[in-house]
């Protein structure tokens, strides 16, 4: 999914929302779910890719996009704020 494709759901689900054809749960369901897949499908320039952490603590489930394993695991620690070696994750391309 592209990013004006996404942008285009994200208003379709917004526009639903507003008309009261569909209620703010559903409304954010459809919205993470737009997300989510334009991340999965993500495919940037200069090689940045989605990278997900996973592990114990907060940085489960946290994805970024990045160059590398190394820029990812940076990211996700300047992200919660922590020094490098404070966090137990790993982190896999999406």
């Amino acid at each position: 999914m592209d990013r004006i494709s996404a942008l285009r759901n994200v208003e379709d689900a917004l526009r639903d929302f507003e008309s009261g054809e569909s209620d703010l749960a559903a409304t954010e369901q459809r919205v993470v779910t737009v997300l989510r897949t334009y991340a999965t499908d993500f495919e940037g320039a200069d090689g940045l890719a989605p990278y997900q952490a996973t592990g114990e603590g907060r940085a489960h489930g946290l994805v970024v996009v990045a160059a590398n394993e190394t820029d990812a695991r940076q990211k996700v620690h300047d992200l919660l704020e922590e020094e490098r070696g404070t966090l137990d994750f790993d982190v896999g391309r999406l």
